[in-house]
């Protein structure tokens, strides 16, 4: 258990430092002059990663080593940090966040490995509900602490400040269990992932992903110019929304374990998801906060069930590359609906993306029932 709370300060970290910097980075771009399609091209780079290095990760976790690729990736993502805050070219920034997403995948797809191979908890909901509790609550963590210092000392010293942080939080890595591995083949990997029911399921998570490509393209601009919020003013409303994911996940991980009903909720979620992202370009920003709270609520329930459903898909021997491999293919869903939505909203408008998105994510919902566990 030990090693689990370790986990969960890192993934508070990691998400903390990681979320903040992606969602805030789009309004620094427009003031270094960056267009949609630039910002779009960085953000897709960024989301591009897992789609290569998603299995390979896995597969050294499943043979090799978790722990190394966890401290390499922290380390890596620190000193990429201290960069951008001194680039200010498309070309450049673009090459910094094509990097830290390799390593920010590479440090996801390993902290996901150590925890889907642990069996220091019984009941699936209470260790995935609060899992995700943990990643969920970093980010408005950070936003809150980053509007601040955008507010006061501006986006280099937040990237300075998150590098300093991500460069300490590898010291987390001492002392964690030893790690033991099984003989594992890539024709292993053949069976684990190529059958209809991860197939279909994996279809849900490339369409659910979609609607993560607003969220580093056009989410704050679209704030920022329909309520004329200040950068500190984006980051509190994001801080704030975002709060209800934890919420959500903290609540899956105080019921107990029920097919069924987790079936139920996570239809639910999806609905509320969409109904939100839709909804929230609508009103004034109170109002437009209120169903952006619910969209994040939505994120919340998935999430959770996302991952206790992969818990349950693969085997523990596998577990590290078959995930990963459903990561890479989640991953396309979120490059190409950055690509997608960040040319749509600097030409349409920048509420249209969300509406279309959500719109998506509620024709997915009907689809989920498809995708849904049968146990």
């Amino acid at each position: 258990m030990a090693g689990m709370r370790r986990i969960h300060a890192l993934n508070f970290v990691r998400t903390m430092t990681v979320t903040t910097v992606f969602f805030l980075a789009p309004l620094y771009f427009l003031e270094l002059g960056f267009d949609g399609l630039a910002i779009g091209l960085i953000v897709s780079l960024y989301a591009s990663a897992p789609i290569v290095f998603s299995f390979p990760t896995g597969w050294i976790n499943d043979r090799l080593s978790m722990k190394k690729v966890i401290l390499s990736s922290l380390l890596l993502i620190s000193g990429l940090f201290l960069l951008a805050g001194f680039v200010r070219g498309v070309a450049g920034m673009a090459a910094l966040f094509l990097l830290i997403g390799v390593a920010n995948n590479a440090l996801n797809v390993s902290v996901n490995s150590l925890y889907y191979k642990d069996d220091s908890e019984a009941n699936p909901n209470r260790k995935y509900g609060i899992y995700i509790f943990w990643i969920s609550l970093g980010p408005p963590a950070g936003l809150f602490f980053g509007g601040l210092l955008i507010r006061f000392a501006g986006f280099r010293m937040l990237l300075l400040v998150f590098a300093a942080l991500t460069a300490l939080t590898s010291l987390a890595m001492r002392g964690f269990d030893h790690e033991r591995f099984a003989a594992v083949s890539i024709r292993d990997y053949k069976y684990s992932v190529f059958n209809r029911k991860t197939l279909v399921f994996s279809i849900l998570l490339f369409v659910l992903a979609l609607h993560w490509g607003t969220e580093g393209t056009v989410y704050g601009p679209f704030l920022r110019a329909r309520f004329g919020l200040s950068d500190s003013g984006v980051a509190l409303y994001m801080a704030g929304a975002y709060l209800a994911l934890a919420l959500a996940a903290f609540l899956v991980s105080r019921l107990k374990y029920d097919p069924v009903v987790n079936g139920r909720l996570f239809l639910l979620g999806m609905t509320l998801s969409g109904l939100g992202l839709v909804l929230m370009t609508r009103g004034d920003v109170r109002l437009s906060f209120l169903f952006r709270f619910m969209h994040e609520g939505g994120d919340g329930l998935m999430g959770a069930f996302v991952v206790l459903y992969i818990s349950r898909l693969f085997e523990k021997k596998t577990i590290g590359g078959s995930a990963g491999i459903l990561t890479a293919l989640q991953t396309s869903g979120h490059m190409a609906g950055s690509l997608a939505f960040s040319w749509l909203g600097f030409r349409a408008g920048l509420h249209m993306p969300m509406v279309v998105a959500g719109l998506i994510l509620l024709a997915n919902a009907a689809f989920s029932l498809v995708a849904l566990p049968r146990e």
